[in-house]
């Protein structure tokens, strides 16, 4: 299926590994120039080498925290002076930390908005008003299964990935005229370093191993098993790409069917 994305360029936040990396590998390898950011700079430009020499991409790599304004402006201003424009945008950061309302301050609440929310604003702010120009544009944010069953001891995350929502819904029909899509991709458990952190935090609490505490998640997904990284990054593709022209305003959840909800 020719996907139409041969010199489109993606920039894809929280991009040195984990989802956001294999979003980025999938995308390059469909003929996309790629802008990756990560906070780390030799993690950044690891996964920006390895990407460019398994896809023949043109990619970056820019050390930012899409949780400061400051590190947005700096990795949107390398995209434009790199590639001239956004044609797509994948907002993705790391989840904040788990645990119950109580363990939570105020700082670690608004840590976890502007790493969250705020990034998703800044970013769409800067790269809207060229899709518009161009009346091309794919904005596409990773959000979690926990915006539609919330996700024990992930307080934090069931709140803010809510508001996400909430934001791309609305701005879905706003930008619909000038040919934007914006979607929302909800990750079920994936194996990542985040769900193995997740793994063994829940197990501490509960007394178990850690692989113990993954068994009985693959036991809770009807396809008996955690999802790969890249399984998600071909749905994000798909909506990335001029296919998907007539899909906007949708969350789609890439979880084996752990959701029970009809919608």
């Amino acid at each position: 299926m020719e996907l139409g994305l041969e010199g489109r360029v993606a920039l894809v936040g929280g991009s040195s590994r984990g989802l956001g990396r294999a979003i980025a590998e999938e995308l390059a390898a469909e003929g996309a120039r790629i802008v990756l950011c990560a906070r780390t700079d030799n993690a950044v430009q690891a996964a920006r080498a390895e990407i460019a020499a398994a896809t023949g991409a043109r990619v970056v790599g820019v050390a930012a925290d899409l949780g400061d304004e400051a590190g947005v402006q700096h990795v949107v201003a390398t995209a434009f002076d790199t590639f001239g424009q956004i044609d797509v945008l994948v907002t993705n950061t790391g989840g904040p930390p788990a645990g119950p309302f109580e363990s939570h301050d105020a700082a670690a609440w608004h840590k976890a908005v502007a790493q969250n929310l705020d990034s998703v604003v800044n970013l769409t702010r800067h790269a809207l008003p060229g899709m518009k120009e161009r009346r091309w544009g794919r904005i596409i944010n990773i959000t979690s299964i926990a915006v539609k069953q919330p996700v024990e001891d992930l307080i934090l995350s069931n709140s803010i990935r809510a508001a996400v929502t909430g934001f791309a819904r609305t701005l879905a029909n706003e930008v619909a005229p000038f040919g934007i899509t914006v979607n929302n991709v909800m990750p079920g458990y994936t194996r990542t370093a985040r769900l193995e952190h997740l793994a063994s935090r829940v197990a501490n609490v509960k007394g178990l191993p850690p692989d113990r505490m993954l068994s009985v998640w693959d036991d809770e997904i009807p396809m008996k098993r955690i999802g790969e990284p890249a399984e998600l990054a071909a749905l994000v593709v798909f909506l990335a790409s001029a296919r998907a022209s007539y899909i906007t305003g949708q969350s789609v959840a890439v979880d084996g069917g752990w959701i029970k909800s009809i919608l």
